[in-house]
């Protein structure tokens, strides 16, 4: 069983979540604004998806470009930028679709192919 992690109101996590009822892949839904993923969490699901730890923020989103991020990351820690991505949930780039060894960050088709049916 896959957690799925969204906001409600994003577009690519309801094409994301059609996907995933269109290929009988069975999740349950966590919403992202009312429950972020802890520095824990993204400390153990960072890795396994392959991403640059960088590479897991919104950059699209209000508050990564309000926040000034983009320079602030520069700066940073890696401790420093898990710290900060566990505080708000919108600077998370979403969906994420965690379980059964797969982390995947972000609605890519093809991605989402490779990586889950083959499971």
């Amino acid at each position: 069983m896959y957690t799925f992690i969204c906001y409600e109101k994003c577009g690519t996590c309801r094409k994301a979540e059609k996907w995933l009822k269109e290929n009988n892949i069975a999740y349950t839904k966590r919403f992202i604004n009312e429950d972020n993923p802890s520095a824990e969490e993204l400390k153990e699901w960072i890795p396994q998806s392959g991403r640059d730890l960088r590479k897991f923020f919104n950059t699209s989103g209000k508050r990564y470009r309000e926040g000034n991020i983009k320079e602030r990351l520069k700066t940073m820690t890696d401790e420093e930028v898990y710290d900060l991505l566990a505080s708000d949930g919108m600077l998370v780039k979403r969906p994420v679709l965690v379980g059964e060894g797969a982390v995947l960050s972000g609605f890519n088709e093809e991605e989402w192919t490779a990586a889950l049916k083959q499971k």
